[in-house]
């Protein structure tokens, strides 16, 4: 097993909707990362220029289920996330293990709310779907607002592994970062999808 089952799936929500990432959402996308760039300091994110390459390497990755995530409300593509690193059970031909990552929102979609829901959609789609065992989290173990974020969905903390993968600190290119890891196991998610719908019925409320 060597990827994903495709092909990806759109994952609708109240305020996010997961589109299979397409060459179409480029100019969305575009636009969205050059609103405010002052959170990215730990996520790579492409400026405008670049968009179009990044979009395109998603696309060229076997091991990845990159989705666009647009707004419900005005239709706008505001950010990427992805399923990654699909990993099966041992001598089965099944998936056991998955990642959600290269997850990033334009400024005007954090806090929002679309965060909480599309995790809750991937975690969903994870689970109930896909039947895995294991969904995974990690950022860089210096970001203090990322691992908060984790932390609220309900995932639990395994610990810092040290100069674990590349940093995308501006600075440090070829360095390697220690990372914080994060996982929810299928046990836990009945009480992580309560988690995330409480949060996600008080975004609306807002």
């Amino acid at each position: 097993m060597n990827g994903l089952p495709g092909p990806a799936p759109v994952l609708g929500g109240t305020l996010v909707r997961l589109e299979p990432l397409s060459m179409g959402h480029v100019p969305g996308l575009a636009e969205a990362a050059e609103e405010d760039r002052s959170s990215y300091g730990f996520t790579p994110v492409p400026s405008a220029a670049g968009m179009e390459a990044y979009v395109s390497g998603k696309l060229d990755r076997p091991e990845l289920m990159p989705f666009a995530q647009v707004r419900v409300v005005d239709g706008k593509a505001v950010g990427h996330t992805a399923l990654l690193h699909p990993r099966p059970w041992p001598g089965r031909d099944r998936l056991c293990a998955v990642e959600i990552g290269w997850t990033w929102l334009a400024a005007s979609a954090q806090g929002t709310g679309i965060n909480v829901e599309a995790k809750r959609l991937l975690f969903g789609y994870a689970f109930e779907t896909l039947g895995v065992a294991r969904v995974e989290l990690k950022t860089d173990a210096r970001n203090e607002r990322s691992r908060r974020a984790i932390e609220r969905l309900g995932a639990h903390f395994e610990g810092v592994l040290r100069s674990y993968s590349e940093s995308w600190v501006p600075g440090e290119e070829g360095d390697l970062r220690d990372t914080a890891m994060f996982s929810v196991i299928a046990a836990e998610w009945p009480a992580v999808k309560t988690v995330t719908a409480n949060r996600l019925a008080e975004a609306v409320r807002r």
